[in-house]
């Protein structure tokens, strides 16, 4: 018999994302309380400043002028998040909560995503989205957040 512990699994891992840098947090409150001629840009100017910043591509993605803006901006946070999650130890499976905060950019990111794919005829990213939000959070993400 082996004095080893039998490490017994809870299911699969759950990821929770770092929270932002709390500068970029107050520089991105600040451009969304802008007139809405200036908010865009000002967000566009956060989000370069700090590309890696997830809830700056979803705001980004919010404010595009067209379709196709949104869904680039959408696809960058979605990039971006992907790289995040990553680097804090997902591994391709297992859950991203909507119930963390900081988990927020990444999932509105994608569910823009899926939602600008599905306007402009991708179904079957839309649809892939769709499954993938649903095995991050079984729960659901709300349609309407932040």
């Amino acid at each position: 018999m082996s004095d080893q512990p039998i490490n017994m699994s809870s299911g699969l891992p759950t990821t929770v994302l770092p929270a932002p840098d709390p500068v970029d947090a107050q520089r991105l409150a600040e451009a969304l309380a802008l007139p809405e001629g200036e908010c865009r840009a000002a967000v566009a100017a956060v989000v370069a400043a700090s590309p890696r910043f997830l809830a700056g591509w979803a705001e980004l993605g919010d404010l595009g002028r067209d379709t196709m803006e949104r869904y680039a901006a959408y696809r960058v946070g979605y990039h971006r998040g992907l790289d995040t999650l990553r680097a804090n130890g997902w591994r391709g499976s297992g859950y991203v909560r909507w119930a963390e905060p900081t988990n927020h950019g990444f999932l509105r990111a994608l569910r823009g995503l899926g939602a600008m794919a599905a306007e402009i005829g991708e179904t079957d990213e839309a649809e892939r989205i769709t499954l993938f939000l649903l095995q991050l959070d079984p729960t659901g993400i709300p349609l309407e957040t932040d």
